[in-house]
């Protein structure tokens, strides 16, 4: 662990959200309608990783079904309206906040919670500028 408590842990994911999100604008990665997907299915299978470094077969075979759900929704938004993926992705950190409730994974760190929520969220809302400015379009030529 770094150390963090998670109100300095929530503070890290909410400044990393937001130099990723300027970051992919200034350099137009989020030119591409396949970046916020692929953000979304990345953070997603970040559980997978945590369960494998835990060595728990138990916390995989547990959260591989929402796992899966986010990067349908992943799918979904990226082939019809990137606002699926935001929503997605806003979930995902209401997700983090009740995940230890949920399930026991033994390899997630202890800051990582507040640290994904609040990169989630903040995630979420700068897509949703994003699309709402049409910095980006929201559906695929």
């Amino acid at each position: 662990m770094l150390g963090c408590n998670g109100a300095v842990a929530f503070l890290i994911g909410t400044i990393a959200a937001i130099a990723v999100g300027f970051f992919a604008r200034i350099v137009g990665l989020d030119r591409d309608r396949a970046f916020y997907p692929t953000v979304m299915i990345v953070i997603a299978l970040l559980y997978v990783l945590f369960s494998a470094i835990g060595g728990s077969v138990q916390a995989l075979t547990l959260e591989l079904p929402s796992v899966l759900g986010f990067i349908v929704a992943a799918v979904v938004g990226f082939k019809g309206s990137l606002w699926v993926v935001a929503a997605a992705l806003a979930a995902h950190g209401i997700y983090d906040f009740g995940h230890a409730f949920l399930f026991e994974n033994p390899g997630v760190p202890s800051f990582w919670p507040a640290f994904c929520s609040a990169y989630d969220i903040v995630a979420a809302v700068f897509l949703g500028w994003l699309l709402w400015s049409e910095k980006i379009p929201a559906r695929a030529a």
